[in-house]
């Protein structure tokens, strides 16, 4: 997910988008511990798609 369209969404969409997130982080943690997942680098993908998704929540935060 790039910044450029999450910069396009509104903050109850970013914050939707950080729920969704989150649960998928769950979601691959949960399979890493009963060692069903096949590709682990798409836990550290979603980790930072969390911080963007944060970063771009407080940016909108400071400038209203």
């Amino acid at each position: 997910m790039k910044s450029t369209e999450l910069r396009a969404k509104s903050a109850a969409e970013l914050d939707k988008e950080l729920n969704d997130l989150l649960k998928a982080q769950f979601s691959l943690r949960m399979q890493l511990a009963t060692q069903q997942l096949t590709n682990t680098s798409e836990i550290q993908k979603v980790r930072r798609d969390i911080a963007r998704v944060r970063t771009l929540i407080g940016e909108k935060a400071r400038k209203q």
